[in-house]
């Protein structure tokens, strides 16, 4: 049985502000933990309306105050944003707040536009750095030694532990060269799934942090009392992509019975090759969609996005995801 675990994205909505936005995935973990999920995560993402992580360990402290037991962490964070010396003394800070709960997942993208990657001073070249500057951030984690110059206080013996995030084969034959767990975000980028993960495997070297292979993989779920509820909770999020591919990147918007009034078919066709690994139904369908999914990649851990508009059906969704998966205690 594969862990279940949840990326809240701080969908800010018509109805919601980023303060309520950023409670309301507090409220999520509360309920989570108690549902015997394993981690939740946020992103960083920049200059999107709709999305309130963008301070993204900010963001974390806030989850993790409000929590006793689940794993909180950045789903990821965008390294070539930021100083690998800045990122370690951030996480490891949160590390000595809440011990042994803080996850660093770490990802090349830039998690924004290309305009505000010139407001990030982030440089065109930044990307190519990133192995070093994982390296960087690790280092800047572990204990540091008897003559080091420089350190992360108070981060240095935290060891806090990294993740690889990625889309492409790159982050997997990067983690696994590394010996990381890696994560894949079939979520929005499901073509090469299955050849990363085996890319992954084949490329894994065993260390200190992890002595053997271990995969999670980014899935939509949503999750009603029937299919075709569920359904049409899906179209907020399949409104959001279709936002996207039209440049205007807003708010979170309520659910629609007819999505096909909202999207023409190259825009449908586009968004569904992204979001062709959801699953959407009843808890039966749910459990079926799991079970293959886990069947067909060995995933060892699902991360979990439920867009789902309304703050007590999200928590509904959720709970019946944990239900269908085995998780709840």
């Amino acid at each position: 049985m594969a862990a279940l675990s949840i990326l809240d994205l701080v969908r800010v909505t018509q109805d919601t502000d980023a303060r309520g936005a950023l409670y309301n995935a507090r409220d999520v973990a509360v309920h989570a933990e108690g549902w015997g999920y394993r981690r939740i995560w946020v992103a960083e993402h920049h200059n999107m309306a709709g999305i309130a992580s963008a301070a993204t360990s900010v963001v974390i402290g806030h989850i993790a105050a409000g929590t006793k037991t689940i794993r909180v962490g950045a789903g990821g964070i965008m390294l070539p944003n930021h100083a690998p010396y800045v990122i370690a003394e951030q996480f490891g800070t949160l590390a000595r707040l809440f011990p042994d709960r803080i996850d660093l997942g770490l990802g090349r993208a830039p998690g924004t536009d290309q305009l505000t990657l010139r407001a990030l001073r982030r440089t065109p070249e930044a990307a190519e750095n990133f192995p070093q500057d994982v390296l960087e951030v690790q280092a800047f984690l572990a204990e540091a030694g008897p003559n080091q110059r420089i350190q992360a206080v108070p981060a240095a013996g935290t060891d806090v532990p990294l993740w690889i995030l990625g889309s492409s084969n790159f982050g997997a034959m990067l983690a696994g060269e590394l010996g990381l767990p890696y994560a894949f975000a079939s979520h929005f980028a499901p073509e090469l799934l299955i050849q990363a993960l085996q890319i992954y495997r084949n490329r894994f070297k065993p260390s200190e942090q992890l002595e053997r292979p271990y995969t999670m993989v980014g899935v939509n779920i949503i999750a009603a009392e029937t299919d075709d509820e569920a359904r049409r909770l899906a179209t907020t999020q399949q409104m959001s992509f279709t936002n996207i591919f039209r440049g205007a990147r807003g708010l979170s918007q309520p659910p629609i019975d007819d999505i096909e009034t909202y999207w023409s078919p190259s825009e449908k066709a586009q968004a569904m090759r992204m979001l062709a690994r959801s699953i959407i139904g009843s808890p039966e369908t749910v459990r079926a969609g799991i079970d293959a999914l886990v069947a067909e990649t060995g995933a060892d851990e699902l991360m979990i996005v439920s867009d789902v508009y309304d703050h007590q059906k999200r928590l509904r969704s959720f709970e019946l995801i944990a239900k269908a998966g085995g998780i709840t205690p």
